[in-house]
C-alpha cells in the first residue's frame, strides 16, 4: 500500500497548479481576439471544416512519440518478463534507468527546437527513430542486460526528442479561435492511433514474425510522423 502515499501527497500539486493557473494572464493575441469578438460558439465544427489538414498532420506527427513510448515500456516489459526471463522488478529497474534519458532529452530537444526550429529537430528525431527500429531485435535478444538497457534508453531518449517540440508545434498550427481545440484534437488523435494500437499490434507482430517485425512497426510509425512533419510549415516564429 505504500506506493499510494506519493499519489495522495500529489494532491497538493493540484492546489499549486490551480493557484498558478488562476493568476496567469491570457496571451496578448488571445486577449485581442476576445476584444474583437472572434471567439466561435462551436470551435470543433470550424476546426474540422476549415483546419482538418493541420489537425490530421499534427496527429500523424505525434504517432512516433507514442509508438516509441509504448513499445519500449508496455510491450518490452511484457516481452522481457515472459520471453527473455527477466523478473518484473529487474526489468522495471531497467526502465527506470532508461527513462532518465527521456528526462534529459526532453528539455534539450525543446531548447533546440526554439533555437533551430521545430521541423529540423523533429526530422532528425524521426530519422533516428526509423533507424532505432532495426536495433530492437539484436539488442533485446543479445542475451546481455546492457544490450536491453541500451535499447530502452535509445527508444525513450528518442521519445523525448520527438515529443518535446510538439508542445509548441501543435498550438502554433492553428489560429487563435481554434488553437486550443485544434491542438487538443491533434494530440489526442495521435494518441489514439499511436498509443492504443502499439502494444496490440506489437504482440501480433512478434507472434507472426518475431521482434524484427515489431522493430519494423516502430520504423513505419516514424516514417508516418516524418512525412507529416515534412508536410507541415515551420512554426518557430509564430506569435501566440
Amino acid at each position: 500500500w505504500g506506493w499510494r502515499i506519493p499519489f495522495l501527497l500529489s494532491a497538493a500539486l493540484v492546489l499549486v497548479g490551480l493557484y498558478v493557473r488562476l493568476r496567469l494572464e491570457e496571451s496578448p493575441v488571445f486577449a485581442k481576439a476576445v476584444a474583437r469578438h472572434e471567439r466561435v460558439k462551436m470551435p470543433v465544427v470550424d476546426l474540422f471544416s476549415k483546419y482538418w489538414l493541420p489537425t490530421l498532420l499534427g496527429a500523424a506527427a505525434m504517432v512516433v512519440c507514442y509508438a516509441l513510448f509504448y513499445i519500449s515500456t508496455v510491450f518490452s516489459l511484457s516481452y522481457g518478463v515472459t520471453t527473455l526471463g527477466y523478473s518484473r522488478e529487474t526489468f522495471l529497474g531497467l526502465l527506470c534507468f532508461a527513462v532518465v534519458f527521456m528526462a534529459l532529452a526532453t528539455p534539450l530537444s525543446a531548447w533546440l527546437s526554439d533555437r533551430y526550429g521545430r521541423k529540423p529537430v523533429l526530422i532528425v528525431g524521426g530519422l533516428l527513430a526509423i533507424a532505432s527500429g532495426f536495433t530492437m531485435e539484436p539488442l533485446l535478444t543479445s542475451g546481455s542486460t546492457a544490450g536491453v538497457a541500451l535499447f530502452l534508453a535509445i527508444e525513450l531518449f528518442l521519445m523525448g526528442v520527438t515529443f518535446a517540440p510538439m508542445g509548441a508545434l501543435l498550438p502554433e498550427l492553428f489560429p487563435t479561435h481554434v488553437r486550443y481545440t485544434g491542438a487538443s484534437a491533434a494530440y489526442n488523435l495521435g494518441g489514439i492511433v499511436g498509443a492504443s494500437a502499439a502494444p496490440f499490434f506489437a504482440q501480433k507482430l512478434v507472434s507472426m514474425g518475431g521482434l524484427s517485425w515489431v522493430g519494423g512497426y516502430v520504423s513505419v510509425a516514424a516514417v508516418i510522423s516524418l512525412i507529416a512533419v515534412l508536410c507541415l510549415k515551420e512554426t518557430r516564429n509564430t506569435t501566440l
